[in-house]
């Protein structure tokens, strides 16, 4: 039998970075997600938003790829608010998107971090958060 455990923690941002996603929307779309991950079976561990931007720690299968898992949740998340008329405008999360590995003993810590999204991100923005981890994974955009 195989066995892999491949974490990613991904990052995408709403179209423009609009802070368009209100507490109301955000709990009815992390509902979403973590129910159609389920159906798609998708290992979603830990998932959390702001109001414009979200994250999430995934474990892979080892038949996922990441960019699939990606397209599935973040495509059929935004026509599901459009669909439901959950916001009164057109609702569009941002092509890019960010994953990076996280090694089995920073999960705790990641989980913890995505957790903690809105203390965190009272003393940062979403830009001075983005940047960093560009920088800290050396990554040239």
């Amino acid at each position: 039998m195989s066995f892999t455990r491949i974490w990613v923690h991904t990052i995408w941002s709403t179209k423009n970075r609009e802070k368009i996603i209100d507490n109301q929307l955000r709990k009815t779309l992390l509902d979403h997600i973590k129910n159609n991950c389920k159906e798609k079976n998708v290992w979603l561990d830990s998932i959390n938003c702001t109001n414009d931007h979200i994250h999430l720690l995934i474990s892979l299968g080892a038949e996922q790829m990441i960019s699939r898992i990606i397209m599935l949740i973040k495509g059929e998340s935004s026509h599901w608010i459009n669909q439901n008329k959950l916001i009164k405008f057109k609702f569009e999360w941002q092509t890019e998107y960010m994953a990076i590995s996280v090694s089995e003993s920073l999960v705790d810590k990641t989980r913890k971090y995505i957790e903690n999204q809105e203390e965190h991100h009272r003393r940062k923005s979403f830009k001075e958060e983005y940047d960093a981890f560009l920088s800290k994974y050396h990554i040239d955009v």
